[in-house]
């Protein structure tokens, strides 16, 4: 029997989604409105920190963290070299220069020694990337930022619900960004937050949020710009976060799965996670070693599509694509092998075991012997 296609990602509903989105059309309030402010309000309560800004996307998340950072032109911002590449792309936009660090060949996640390498005088900001779910050793991190007077801007886009050392990915730095786009753990199918606890960067971002309008409509304090998040995506948004306990779960349900059966396999890695790390793992991705899969990874991804199973790249290395990014390959070694070898398998948290059975047996069968 031919396998129903299993996509990479679909959203799945856990409770009250279509009943808030109804009630917010019906409230007439489709753009602004309390699912906004109540959304909000639960990010507060849930993150500990004392400010929540909703916005569109988590691309414009950072854009406004940059700004609340005073992200300037000719300052250099330091990114991971293997990551969702958004925060370099915001950089360029605003004037800034990326700078790439190198990850750690484990955890696939950025160091504070590569990071400390790569530091000069005109670096502002760093972003650490929690990629796939994991965490960056946030501590060293910080410390080494607070050292050398240094803006932290974390992306948590893909790591809500991960603890580093017990404490929420995405409330240690001085600004914090999720994401809510449609595969994210908690969806508004587009959308993000920003979060922070310093009260003035809070109230620039919070200006800058909407036109730079303050008190006086239609009276610009800033050259602002329009960063909000629909009544309706943050309806979505609210019905996802009252579950947010089962989904994590289920998402966690997932992962071991996967890792019971190819974490001794001959030929493939998972993405390790230090003990200091408790994940909710977004995106289960393994590292394809060459030996056992001479044909490559994109091969792979495209005889899995024959078999009805959608599988992703892992993110493309900075170096790759140096028509946008000023580094080369032997500044990032490793982010380059991880480009080159990492697919990102379905990751659903509505995936029954049977469809990660077929997906996990179907890619160790494209081992050559």
């Amino acid at each position: 029997m031919t396998q129903k296609y299993i996509p990479w990602a679909e959203p799945a509903y856990w409770g009250n989604e279509r009943d808030y989105v109804i009630n917010a059309l019906d409230s007439t309030w489709i753009s602004g409105g309390h699912y906004v402010d109540e959304l909000e309000s639960k990010f507060v309560n849930w993150s500990l920190c004392r400010s929540a800004l909703a916005v569109s996307n988590g691309t414009s998340a950072l854009q406004l963290a940059f700004i609340g950072a005073g992200i300037c032109p000719g300052d250099e911002v330091i990114i991971p070299g293997f990551c969702f590449l958004a925060a370099a792309n915001v950089a360029l936009n605003m004037g800034a220069t990326p700078v790439f660090a190198d990850v750690d060949p484990n955890t696939w996640c950025v160091t504070a020694d590569n990071i400390e390498k790569v530091i000069t005088l005109k670096t502002k900001a760093v972003v650490p990337v929690h990629t796939y779910g994991n965490s960056c050793e946030m501590d060293k991190i910080v410390d080494l930022c607070s050292r050398r007077h240094i803006v932290v801007i974390e992306d948590a886009a893909e790591s809500l619900g991960t603890r580093y050392k017990d404490q929420l990915t995405g409330t240690f730095g001085n600004i914090n960004c999720f994401s809510f786009q449609a595969t994210k753990t908690i969806t508004t199918g587009e959308g993000g937050m920003v979060v922070t606890n310093n009260v003035a960067m809070s109230k620039k971002m919070d200006l800058y949020r909407s036109h730079g309008m303050g008190k006086t409509r239609y009276f610009h304090d800033v050259p602002g710009l329009n960063f909000r998040l629909t009544n309706l995506q943050a309806a979505l948004g609210c019905a996802q976060f009252e579950k947010m306990g089962e989904i994590f779960e289920a998402r966690k349900k997932v992962y071991l799965k996967y890792k019971n059966i190819l974490n001794l396999a001959d030929g493939v890695e998972l993405q390790q996670y230090s003990s200091d790390v408790k994940p909710v793992v977004w995106a289960i991705s393994i590292k394809l070693s060459t030996k056992f899969f001479p044909q490559g990874r994109d091969q792979i991804i495209d005889d899995m599509l024959k078999l009805n199973i959608e599988t992703r790249p892992g993110f493309y290395p900075a170096s790759s694509m140096k028509h946008i990014y000023t580094v080369m390959d032997s500044d990032i070694p490793i982010s380059k092998i991880l480009g080159n070898t990492v697919i990102s398998l379905p990751s659903s948290p509505n995936l029954t075991e049977e469809m990660i059975e077929y997906i996990c047996n179907s890619i160790l069968n494209m081992r050559k012997k």
